[in-house]
Formats: C-alpha cells, sequence, structure tokens
C-alpha cells in the first residue's frame, strides 16, 4: 500500500488532519490502536479556542458544533467565597469559546471520514514507522495474523503520550521537559443540569475544583485530590459534599446532584518533546507536548500543530514550497511553549499547593487579587484564553 501521508492515531488530530488533506487532494491513512467505540468512550475536555472551531468549519466537521455547541463569552473565579467573572468577549477583543465535548467532536471528525471514504483502520497493532530520516518512510502494522506495510512521503505521529511516535526519534535527537505535579483531578460526569451557564474555577483551601458542563442536561465537575486516592475511594454522596464545600454558599445552594455515569481521577502533569520533526517524521499533539487541563489548552494546542502541518503540507504538493515543513517545528513550539505558561499560570493560581509556604500562599492571593483590579491581566487572561493566533 503507497499513499502520500500515513497518520500514526485516529484522536481528534489525526482525523482532523485527514480529513482537512483529503479535502485538498492529498491522500492520507489513519492508522489507530484501538476499536472506534473505545475512542468515543473516551472523556475528556471540550472548550474549543475559536481558532479551532474555524477549523473545523474548514474541514466541513462544523454543522453539529454549531448547532449543538455553546458559546461562552467568560467564566467565573470563585475565590474568597465570591465569585468573579472574566469577560472574555470585552477583554479579547470580541472573541469566545465554544464548549463542546470533545467525544462529539471525534464522533463528527469519524462521520465526517466516512462520508468522503477515508482510509481509517482501527485496531492496528504492533505499529511501527521505519526510515524516518531517509526519502522513503514507510510504516508497518499488523492486522490479525497478517503484517501490512504502508509506504508513504511523511509519516505524521499524533499517536499520544504513550504512542510509538515519539519513541523513534534517537535519543541524541530528543529532549524532553516535564513537570508533574503533587495532585490530580478526581471528576464525574452526571446528568444534571449545570450549576452555572459558564464554567466556575475554585480557588479554595481545601483545594481546587471545577464546575463545567457539556450540555444544559449534562454537567461535568472536579475537585483537587491527593495522587494517592482512588476514583473508588469516592462515593458519590462524598463527592458532592466536598464539592459543595469548596463552592461559593449561593453556587452551593443551586448544585443539583445525581447519580455519577462516569468517574476517574486525571493526574497533572506539563510535557514538551523538542524537536517536533526528526527526518520525514513529525509530531503532533499529545505525542509532543501534555498540559493540565485547567486552561484548557490541551486539544486546542494540539488544533494548532494541526493548523500549522495542514498549510505546510497544502504548500509543498500545491506549489513545491518547504518551508512551512522546514519551519513547523520552530512555529509550533513557540505556540505550545505559550499555551504551557499559560496553563501553567492557571494550575498554580488556582490550586493548593501540598508543603507550599506562607510566602508562596501570600503571592497566590496577590495575584488573584491583581487579576481582577487590572484590565491589563484581564486582557492577558482572555486573549491567551479564547487562543492565540495560529
Amino acid at each position: 500500500m503507497k499513499v502520500q501521508v500515513c497518520i500514526i492515531g485516529g484522536g481528534p488530530s489525526g482525523l482532523l488532519l485527514s480529513q482537512l488533506l483529503h479535502l485538498q487532494g492529498i491522500e492520507t491513512i489513519v492508522l489507530e490502536k484501538y476499536s472506534r467505540d473505545h475512542v468515543l468512550s473516551r472523556i475528556r475536555a471540550g472548550v474549543l479556542e475559536h481558532g479551532f472551531a474555524k477549523l473545523m468549519r474548514e474541514a466541513q466537521c462544523g454543522e453539529r458544533m454549531d448547532r449543538e455547541g455553546e458559546i461562552h463569552h467568560g467564566f467565573h473565579i470563585a475565590h474568597d467565597g465570591r465569585l468573579d467573572r472574566v469577560d472574555l468577549h470585552t477583554y479579547s477583543g470580541g472573541n469566545s469559546v465554544i464548549v463542546y465535548g470533545q467525544t462529539e467532536l471525534t464522533r463528527d471528525l469519524y462521520e465526517a471520514r466516512d462520508r468522503l471514504g477515508g482510509n481509517v483502520v482501527h485496531d492496528a497493532e504492533d505499529v511501527m514507522p521505519h526510515d524516518i530520516a531517509s526519502d522513503a518512510p514507510y510504516v508497518t502494522y499488523r492486522s490479525a495474523d497478517k503484517v501490512v506495510r504502508v509506504d508513504c512521503e511523511f509519516v505524521i505521529g499524533a499517536d499520544g503520550f504513550h504512542g510509538v511516535s515519539r519513541k523513534s526519534i534517537p535519543n541524541d535527537v530528543l529532549r524532553e521537559h516535564e513537570k508533574v505535579y503533587p495532585f490530580g483531578w478526581l471528576g464525574i460526569l452526571s446528568r444534571t443540569k449545570p450549576v452555572s451557564p459558564e464554567l466556575i474555577y475554585v480557588k479554595h483551601e481545601r483545594g481546587f475544583a471545577l464546575c463545567s458542563l457539556r450540555s444544559q442536561v449534562l454537567s461535568r465537575y472536579y475537585i483537587q485530590v491527593p495522587l494517592t486516592d482512588k476514583p473508588e475511594d469516592w462515593s458519590d454522596d462524598a463527592f458532592w459534599a466536598e464539592l459543595k464545600r469548596r463552592l461559593p454558599a449561593e453556587v452551593a445552594a443551586r448544585l443539583t446532584t445525581g447519580p455519577s455515569i462516569e468517574k476517574s481521577i486525571a493526574p497533572l502533569r506539563s510535557f514538551v518533546a523538542e524537536p517536533m520533526r526528526y527526518g520525514r517524521l513529525f509530531l503532533a499533539g499529545d505525542a509532543a507536548h501534555i498540559v493540565p487541563p485547567t486552561g484548557a489548552r490541551g486539544l486546542n494546542s494540539a488544533a494548532s500543530d494541526i493548523y500549522y502541518l495542514y498549510h505546510a503540507m497544502v504548500d509543498h504538493y500545491r506549489k513545491g514550497d518547504d518551508s512551512g515543513l522546514d519551519g513547523y517545528s520552530q512555529k509550533a513550539l513557540a505556540r505550545v511553549w505559550k499555551a504551557q505558561r499559560f496553563s501553567w499560570w492557571m494550575t498554580m493560581l488556582l490550586h493548593r499547593i501540598p508543603d507550599r509556604g506562607s510566602y508562596d500562599d501570600r503571592l497566590q492571593d496577590i495575584e488573584m487579587d491583581y487579576l481582577f483590579s487590572s484590565e491589563t491581566a484581564m486582557r492577558l487572561v482572555a486573549e491567551n484564553y479564547v487562543g492565540l493566533p495560529f
């Protein structure tokens, strides 16, 4: 089998790139380790930058997003018993975000690939890129007892943090930067009316909390917990009781509780791999970088990678111009590190940091006070949250 671009990983990044390239007449294949049902069972964040939403529309995948997604012009931060609002629309020059679940977004991308007859292979085991430093790379995978070879011109590694793509870059070339936070997020999904039409981030002496939503009948809530905790340690009643303790009284009073339909603990990690290109291999999304979910940058950072790759590939095949491919790693990493900075800042602003001294606690308080007393600080938060330009 021979294609122009072989994409490893059938999550949102790989599917979006495949769809965009297909619309430009560039042939791709997507190799996904798991089944479609497994991919669609993943519960992930769903706050989309305006630039990501525009890219979905360009990929002819935005109709349901625009119909069912919720446009948010701001979000709230609860602290010191009160609720303050960050006005995204005002302080970002009229931009906003769309709340739309990643599962639904992935479903839309799958349906678009089906509609165009896209080549997406599921249950592709033992995927391995070969000769990526040459002009003739190829990828092998196992399907049942058969080993299949895919000859291609470029390999895109969109296979996540634990995937094979990043590991294919030689150790003496790859540089990895990592920060692991000493806490996690216990999250539940419930079929309940959201407590607020906009997200509420909570800074509290007992720990961080977040009130989010997927729709007007589906809510997502989180609380900060030690890494030693397990989901089974927390009954639904215990979760709701702890969440209420961390919310301002007027918010807790209107919280609708109910049985959880999903419960999990996510550790928080910041990670960047450099470079994001080696030979004919290009990394994208979680294969190259991870952020804490605090600032809603993870999926959006992956989308910016896809934007750069998409335009670079089109320039290569349409114009014979390789400047986008040659500059991909530098350009992508410049935006990635800005997203890392914002996610780190939001995480440090809102969480209770174990074993931190009183000096750092006071600085955290002062940072919060400054945010809501300075229009300049508000603009910085708003422009980062709605998404920096590609």
